[in-house]
């Protein structure tokens, strides 16, 4: 990204078009290895749809580790096949369930020859980022130990985070009330889904689906991680598993349409959409103090890097200012409080504050608190 970013800027579209090219890649990697219809499913799946819009690495580590899939499976190259493995490790460390899974096939297999090259390579490459991961690993330890309620946001090793990753991906991100409504489309969509496939439950590639799934479940019980976004990586293994089988072509026909449809409710409706920073930053109030959590305030300096910032976490408000009164009227941007589990709204009140107006934007909002 830094490389990007210094040819074609800090813009939304300069910041999301790596995330899009390396869908499109993707899905040229799927057809290579499954065919047309892999191809479709993937590329109108509405999960890709939605995270081949975001600025972050997701994308990018789908197609790592679907290029090594296409050397595994098809090409049998065993360079570009490391290659491709250790760069989708340097660029997400959550690949690492679906890489453990092809080294172990490769044991079970008994291609013992490929098993210690690859193992070798991957050991190599891990050792030369040590001391990185080192001081990552730390640092998540601390964010768990401080925020309050940062192992939730992570995922837990739980069976609702378990269930979410097949029905988010067979339905996107998109959630909506009735919750009974939600679930029940949900999940008999994701069954038909489920069902469509289950003639090749004993094929290779359902083991590469499945066991990196068991191995997240696993880890999340002692690193919290098992969230359905982080495991994205696997939908190319869904498609070829789509693609493969034996049913009539009407069954494909509707997963397609179903996919479009779904991925339509997302592109089309504006209440399914991320966060509307751009909306909220727009309409704050000026010269007016912004608390909010600073580690979770990168969207709103991006839209106005001028802003400055006060963290929440810090905020005390019965301290004066240089004329010896309360600030008269504050700006509170509660974004993630919760997360912290910060009771900000209880000290402004008995500091002599009043919430006078929220204004809400697409999953935020922003409080006016004023001082009586």
């Amino acid at each position: 990204m830094k490389l990007w970013t210094n040819l074609f800027g800090y813009s939304e579209i300069a910041l999301r078009m790596p995330s899009i090219l390396f869908s499109l890649l993707t899905g040229y990697v799927v057809y290579l290895i499954g065919g047309i219809w892999s191809a479709a499913f993937f590329l109108f799946n509405p999960l890709i749809v939605y995270y081949s819009q975001e600025a972050r690495m997701y994308m990018m580590v789908t197609f790592f580790l679907t290029a090594s899939l296409y050397y595994f499976l098809k090409s049998k190259n065993l360079i570009l096949f490391n290659l491709f493995l250790i760069l989708s490790f340097y660029t997400f460390y959550g690949s690492i369930f679906l890489i453990a899974t092809i080294l172990l096939y490769l044991l079970f297999k008994k291609r013992y020859k490929v098993f210690l090259v690859s193992c070798f390579l991957f050991l190599v490459s891990f050792v030369l980022i040590s001391s990185l991961l080192y001081q990552q690993f730390l640092h998540s330890r601390i964010a768990l130990s401080n925020v309050t309620h940062w192992s939730l946001v992570l995922g837990k090793a739980n069976i609702k985070n378990l269930l979410l990753i097949p029905i988010k991906f067979s339905i996107g991100r998109i959630s909506f009330y009735p919750k009974w409504l939600y679930w029940g489309i949900a999940g008999i969509w994701t069954g038909f889904v489920l069902f469509t496939i289950k003639t090749v439950f004993i094929k290779t590639v359902f083991y590469l689906l499945i066991f990196p799934l068991v191995l997240g479940f696993l880890v999340s019980f002692f690193i919290p991680m098992l969230q359905y976004f982080r495991f994205i990586y696997l939908i190319p293994i869904i498609t070829i598993l789509l693609s493969l089988n034996k049913n009539t072509s009407m069954y494909r026909y509707i997963v397609i349409i179903g996919f479009v449809v779904f991925s339509s409710a997302y592109l089309l409706l504006p209440q399914f959409h991320r966060e509307d920073w751009k909306s909220l930053v727009k309409n704050l109030p000026k010269n007016r103090p912004v608390y909010m959590i600073k580690a979770s305030s990168d969207p709103v300096k991006y839209y106005q890097n001028d802003l400055k910032v006060k963290e929440l976490t810090l905020l005390r408000p019965m301290s004066y200012g240089g004329q010896g009164k309360l600030e008269k009227e504050i700006i509170v941007i509660p974004y993630t409080a919760d997360i912290y589990g910060l009771d900000y709204k209880k000290g402004l009140t008995k500091s002599g504050y009043q919430q006078k107006e929220v204004k809400n934007f697409r999953e935020l909002s922003f409080e006016i608190w004023r001082g009586r």
